[in-house]
């Protein structure tokens, strides 16, 4: 038997699901009985059918579910019950009201471009689930309004394992999106908040911006800076390049990045986005970097030998040296990040060993 490829099998966002069941829901509350499958417009113009897993009317409100299939793209809202809730309002003429219900984030902060206590329904959603309506309900339009609903069942629950509760969406998951379509491994949305927290950090005000590589490096820099709003405090993963452009079109003056070795080493050889499985980390330039603070040309042979920018460090804290060498390599970081972003922001690099402790830093005008 054939072995399947994985990773090419498209998937759909959170905010198309929601527009496919709200289109079936009002088709329902119109003919009095929801269809089993509805073609939907994306935001992207493409037409697409899902099929409706459960939905049911009661002669006043009609419902319809969506279950998200995100394709290869690894997601925690994949298998999610996308759910429409529809219903007429009478005295409210051409209207669409659009809530949040059962595992669907609420706003509690400003910055995300969204009404604060509404629900976490991004714009382009917004847009594409009432054009959705429009299409199939012009005439109901035309003498009532038309409230929609939409809940994600155990949406709180998928929602601790995403980073809403950073951004001051809490109680459920956000309904995002903005063509509809998730590419496999594509990390769009985990991109996405990367940006939208240091927006959010722009709009509360924040002078200082911390991006860390994960959890433990931000655990290791709020350790550091404890009088920074946790705001001020975003995992940027491998998303340098959007990150620090998102800093420069907000203007935020200082940039704190806190990393290990691997990817320090990755944005120090000119790399923007830092995943292991793209280019390898350059441990020639490791062993440059020992070269300059004095280490042996035997030892430095090795360093380059080797695959791992983690030996690097190992032989450096083994030679007493691991200080100056941290030292050298944010100064590097400065440098390389120097030629993009060159009079753009200060930055100060704070770097710390595999346990969360501090081992050097730096800082320097970008």
């Amino acid at each position: 038997m054939e072995k399947k490829v994985k990773g090419t099998r498209k998937g759909y966002t959170t905010g198309a699901c929601s527009a496919a069941a709200t289109r079936a829901a009002v088709l329902g509350l119109i003919n009095g009985s929801v269809p089993d499958s509805i073609e939907c417009d994306l935001p992207n113009g493409q037409k697409v059918t899902f099929a409706i897993t459960e939905s049911g009317f009661d002669g006043v409100t009609a419902y319809a579910v969506v279950i998200k299939d995100a394709g290869d793209d690894p997601d925690v809202t994949d298998k999610a019950a996308l759910t429409a809730h529809v219903r007429l309002l009478p005295n409210d003429l051409g209207q669409i009201m659009l809530c949040g219900g059962e595992g669907v984030g609420t706003i509690t902060m400003q910055g995300l471009g969204l009404e604060v206590n509404g629900p976490a329904i991004n714009p382009v959603p917004r847009r594409n689930i009432k054009a959705n309506v429009e299409s199939v309900a012009s005439e109901v339009l035309k003498s009532a309004g038309i409230e929609v609903t939409i809940s994600v069942p155990g949406g709180e629950q998928i929602a601790k394992k995403t980073l809403n509760h950073r951004l001051g969406i809490m109680g459920g998951v956000s309904i995002l999106g903005t063509t509809g379509i998730v590419h496999p491994y594509s990390t769009a949305a985990f991109r996405a908040s990367v940006i939208q927290g240091i927006e959010v950090a722009a709009n509360q005000g924040q002078s200082v911006v911390v991006l860390t590589t994960g959890g433990r490096t931000e655990k290791f820099t709020m350790k550091e800076l404890p009088q920074l709003a946790q705001a001020s405090f975003v995992q940027m993963g491998d998303f340098l390049k959007y990150a620090l452009d998102t800093v420069v079109k907000c203007e935020i003056p200082q940039v704190v990045i806190g990393g290990m070795v691997g990817k320090l080493t990755k944005i120090a050889q000119g790399e923007t986005i830092t995943h292991a499985n793209r280019n390898a980390v350059n441990t020639g330039l490791l062993a440059e970097i020992a070269t300059d603070i004095g280490v042996s040309d035997e030892i430095c042979a090795e360093i380059r030998q080797s695959t791992m920018a983690r030996y690097a460090s190992e032989r450096m804290e083994e030679l007493g040296l691991i200080n100056p060498f941290y030292q050298a390599l944010g100064q590097r970081v400065i440098e390389t990040l120097q030629t993009r972003y060159e009079g753009k922001f200060h930055l100060r690099v704070l770097m710390c060993d595999f346990d969360g402790n501090k081992l050097a830093e730096v800082e320097g005008e970008v």
